[in-house]
C-alpha cells in the first residue's frame, strides 16, 4: 500500500491526460521526473515522505481536499485527549 493515492488519482485519467500529467506535474512540483516517481512509489511502512509544500500543490494540483492525499488514515490525537490521559501532577 502506497503512504499517497497520486498513483491512484493518476490512473483515474484518461491515458492521453495520464501520458501528459506525467511529463507536467514534475515540472510544477520543481523536482525531476524521477524524484516524482519516488513520491509515487513511496509505501506505507516507509520512513520518507514527500515535503509539505509539494504535497499541498499536489492536492491543489488534483482538485482534492488537505490532507486527502494520503493513502491512509492516521489516528487523530486532540490537545484535550493528551491532557486527560496526562498522570502527571500539577506542579
Amino acid at each position: 500500500m502506497y503512504k499517497y493515492r497520486i498513483n491512484e488519482l493518476l490512473t483515474s485519467l484518461p491515458v492521453k491526460d495520464y501520458r501528459k500529467a506525467l511529463k507536467i506535474i514534475p515540472k510544477v512540483l520543481g523536482v525531476s521526473l524521477n524524484t516524482f516517481t519516488n513520491y509515487r512509489n513511496i509505501k506505507l511502512h516507509e520512513d520518507r515522505d514527500i515535503p509539505h509544500q509539494k504535497v499541498a500543490l499536489l492536492e491543489s494540483i488534483f482538485g482534492i481536499k488537505p490532507g486527502e492525499l494520503e493513502g491512509y488514515r492516521r489516528s487523530r490525537i486532540t490537545i484535550r485527549d493528551l491532557l486527560d490521559e496526562c498522570k502527571c501532577s500539577d506542579n
